[in-house]
């Protein structure tokens, strides 16, 4: 994507092959700043810290944190134990997102069938970047399949923008390239569809506010930012043509874990006969579940993201306590949504009803 005309990825490997380069996009939009992460600790703080953040984009950053395993290895022939013992590390960092678990298993056996020291940091190299260009273009054809749903409602609508609504950041900052749930909508802009997108200020670190916004601005897409229970009354008065959100991890049945606050825009969905769907990679996908409500860890974070509030103060960043001092504040980072509130599925192999046995008409190998 392109930030004022430049280029770029929330993630890249830097030439001398050691430092992996993020956004921390904890500061954004006041300041814009590049993380260096040069050891597997560095890489654990990054996610579990939310540098960076979003299903796609943890997966990418543990694939490289994988490769970083290697390259900071005390012993470059990587032991097997320290492999073990790192690897697992990394993947509990955070225990929501599918993503991270699945590019570290997939990265592990190709070291170990490496013989030598060269051939273990070739290995892992190779694996990580295939996995980052895997979950940009699975983003790229989620776009391409989610624009139809934007171009029919036009076409319905026969004049005025279709009106989108989305909740947290699943865009570009949370995966490598397009987003998720941004996908379709930077298709639609590049068709010359004609969108306005409700975004979510998405408590409590404000995801939708700072980051969506941040990037829907930067592409010049027409968006709002509202409060995050202004979604039933837009949806009550006609303001809503479509919902799309992303997802942290979601079942073989339909069960959709998503940021706090996904399940409430869900119900107003279909309170208000509005389709709600969900954008995701087959990668986020959890083919080991069914039952999502009882089953996704729920990750709970520390009350201060609740209890303070970040912004910038006249150029300065700053943290403000909103309730008084003493009250104790929970912090649940995502809700489910049940599969029988979602409309349906934009996957990289097209779109699919929220049902087991329709996910598998696409993915049957799974």
């Amino acid at each position: 994507m392109f930030v004022d005309g430049k280029e770029m990825r929330p993630i890249w490997l830097d030439a001398d092959q050691r430092t992996v380069k993020v956004i921390d996009q904890r500061l954004l939009p006041h300041d814009f700043i590049i993380m260096d992460l040069r050891t597997p600790d560095e890489t654990i703080y990054a996610i579990q810290e939310m540098v960076v953040r979003g299903a796609p984009l943890i997966g990418a950053t543990a694939a490289y944190g994988v490769y970083l395993i290697v390259v900071d290895a005390p012993d470059p022939a990587v032991p097997e134990d320290y492999l073990t013992a790192e690897s697992e590390r990394l993947k509990a960092a955070r225990p929501t997102a599918v993503n991270l678990a699945w590019a570290v298993d997939r990265m592990v056996p190709k070291i170990r069938a490496a013989k030598t020291p060269e051939a273990k940091r070739a290995a892992a190299l190779a694996a990580a970047e295939e996995i980052v260009e895997l979950e940009a273009d699975n983003c790229r054809r989620i776009g391409e399949h989610g624009v139809s749903l934007i171009q029919e409602i036009q076409d319905r609508k026969q004049g005025g923008p279709v009106n989108l609504l989305t909740h947290c950041n699943a865009g570009w900052l949370a995966c490598v390239e397009y987003g998720t749930a941004t996908a379709p909508m930077y298709v639609a802009h590049e068709q010359g569809i004609e969108i306005h997108v409700w975004v979510d200020e998405t408590r409590p670190l404000n995801q939708g506010a700072r980051l969506t916004a941040w990037e829907l601005g930067k592409a010049g897409i027409p968006h709002t930012v509202v409060t995050d229970n202004a979604g039933g009354h837009l949806m009550q008065h006609g303001l809503v043509d479509l919902v799309i959100t992303g997802t942290d991890r979601t079942t073989y049945t339909g069960d959709v874990a998503n940021k706090i606050g996904t399940y409430l825009k869900a119900l107003a969905a279909k309170d208000n006969d509005i389709p709600f769907y969900v954008a995701l990679p087959s990668t986020t996908f959890d083919w080991t579940l069914a039952d999502g409500v009882h089953d996704i860890p729920i990750e709970e974070r520390n009350p201060d993201e609740v209890r303070y509030i970040q912004g910038s103060d006249g150029g300065t960043l700053r943290n403000v306590l909103v309730p008084p001092e003493g009250s104790p504040a929970g912090n649940y980072a995502f809700d489910v949504t049940p599969a029988r509130l979602v409309t349906g599925f934009i996957t990289e192999r097209g779109i699919c009803r929220a049902t087991a046995a329709d996910i598998q008409r696409l993915f049957p190998e799974k």
